[in-house]
This record gives structure tokens, C-alpha cells and sequence, in this order.
């Protein structure tokens, strides 16, 4: 095994989603193992009532997986990763149209110092502002992709794809 992957789905989404299965499939077939928690439970509380439990669920999740510790997810699975790094350990972030805010909810998007991360954002996303998602990367120096596309992503799941592949492949290997 390279290392293990935690992919969360976004709201109104679940976890066969899409996105988050495509980047399942591109860990799984680089030897990474996969995990896609389903958070349509918490994601009934609406909007800011699913963050506290999603987040939680995430951290329980990344206690005892294995390292390299990878967290992707999208919009809000994209916010609750950035969140969950904050309490618990990982190596990577892949940050696919995040929310930089969530309506109602206190707490802004942040995530921990020092682990590699990488945003991917549409430029017509509607439900979250692109300048927004920008300027976080830009001041956490993290790269960033910005695509023709709206929230969904869905005419670029393909190249989402080929960033993920070089972002796993640049996570180095944990020595035990």
C-alpha cells in the first residue's frame, strides 16, 4: 500500500459521487488505498449544522488510517478537510471548489500549516466565490487551478483527474 485517501463528497452530493469517485479510482490505481465517508446523515442538518458532525466523522476517520494521509473533497467535503487537518494529523490536501465560508456557520475555511495542498476551482462557480478560493491559496501559497467551468467541474473532471495523479505522486512515502 502507498498510502491511504480520505475523499469527502459535497452537500446534495453523496458518496458515489462523481468527483469523488474519480479521485478514488486515480488513488486506487496508484496502489493508494480509499475511504468515502457518507455524510448525507449530518449534511440533513443543513448548511452550518453539518460541519461540527462532518468534521467529526472526518477526524474519527484519520485517527487510525494508515500514512501518507491523504484528504480530498469537494465543496463541502473540500471545507470540512480543510477543518479535520486542524485536529488531526495528515499529508496532503486536495481542495476541489472550496467554499471559503459556509452560510451561518462562525467558523471560516482554514487548514493546518505545513502540509502539502493544492485548490482546484471553476471560474464561473456561483455557490463559491472564485476570488475568495484565490486569495486563500494565494495567501497560504498553495497552487492553484482555475478551470473554465462552474461548480460542478463537470466539463473537467478528466484534468482534475491528471492533478490528482501528480498530486499523490508527489506525497513522499512514509518511512516506519
Amino acid at each position: 500500500m502507498r498510502g491511504h485517501v480520505i475523499l469527502s463528497h459535497g452537500s446534495d452530493s453523496g458518496p458515489d459521487a462523481t468527483k469523488v469517485s474519480a479521485l478514488a479510482r486515480v488513488a486506487e490505481s496508484l496502489g493508494w488505498t480509499s475511504f468515502k465517508p457518507d455524510y448525507r446523515e449530518e449534511d440533513a442538518l443543513g448548511y452550518a449544522g453539518a460541519v461540527p458532525p462532518r468534521v467529526e466523522r472526518l477526524v474519527e476517520a484519520m485517527r487510525d488510517a494508515p500514512r501518507p494521509l491523504v484528504l480530498a473533497g469537494s465543496s463541502m467535503g473540500a471545507f470540512v478537510t480543510g477543518l479535520a487537518s486542524l485536529r488531526a494529523p495528515c499529508d496532503g490536501l486536495f481542495l476541489v471548489a472550496l467554499p471559503t465560508m459556509i452560510p451561518e456557520c462562525a467558523q471560516p475555511f482554514d487548514m493546518a500549516d505545513g502540509v502539502a495542498a493544492m485548490l482546484v476551482h471553476g471560474y464561473e462557480d456561483s455557490l463559491c466565490p472564485v476570488l475568495a478560493a484565490q486569495a486563500f491559496a494565494r495567501m497560504r501559497g498553495l497552487p492553484a487551478l482555475l478551470l473554465p467551468d462552474d461548480h460542478r467541474l463537470a466539463m473537467h473532471v478528466p484534468e482534475i483527474e491528471r492533478q490528482f495523479r501528480g498530486f499523490l505522486e508527489s506525497i513522499p512515502a512514509r518511512a516506519d
